[in-house]
């Protein structure tokens, strides 16, 4: 299950909820955690699109950061859930956690990314999912690993290595 929300204004029209369970699904496909993708309980992932503002103050209050950021990811789930899960052991829901977007900083990096604001969106959904499922970029190595993850994810559904460097 994924539950989407969307701010009043800004986003405009679009099929955010369809991109949004379909960028959460294909992360969840394509992550090592193979178990997620055939299990019959329920993964929940809540995703938001918000705006810059609402970004900014919850950045700030939850990583000291007093600016707008383009993806925040709020993990709820506990490693020991995961293992859990993987081995059997439990059935039920498993909530993943939080993903909320900034509109503006959203678009802004679409445009100097030459990719429509929906192209970007999915890339940051993606993106924030694998935090949920506990990935990070802190290192080379987790970085790599992680960016590696989300390239197959969103090639699965079409779209163009979002790292790929591109001379000018």
């Amino acid at each position: 299950m994924i539950e989407i929300e969307t701010s009043e204004e800004g986003w405009g029209d679009g099929d955010w909820e369809g991109l949004a369970a379909r960028a959460v699904r294909s992360a969840i496909a394509h992550s090592p955690y193979t178990f997620l993708a055939g299990l019959r309980l329920g993964v929940e992932v809540s995703v938001k699109f918000a705006e810059d503002e609402e970004v900014r103050t919850l950045n700030a209050s939850f990583r000291g950061k007093d600016k707008a950021t383009n993806v925040l990811s709020f993990p709820m789930v506990q490693r020991d859930l995961i293992e859990a899960l993987e081995n059997g052991e439990t059935d039920g829901e498993a909530l993943l956690g939080d993903i909320i977007l900034a509109r503006g900083v959203c678009a802004a990096e679409a445009a100097e990314k030459g990719v429509t604001v929906a192209t970007h969106a999915t890339h940051l959904v993606v993106h924030g999912t694998f935090h949920l499922l506990g990935f990070d970029h802190e290192n080379d190595i987790d970085g790599e690993q992680m960016e590696q993850l989300e390239r197959d994810a969103l090639a699965a559904l079409g779209i163009a290595d979002p790292y790929a460097v591109t001379e000018s």
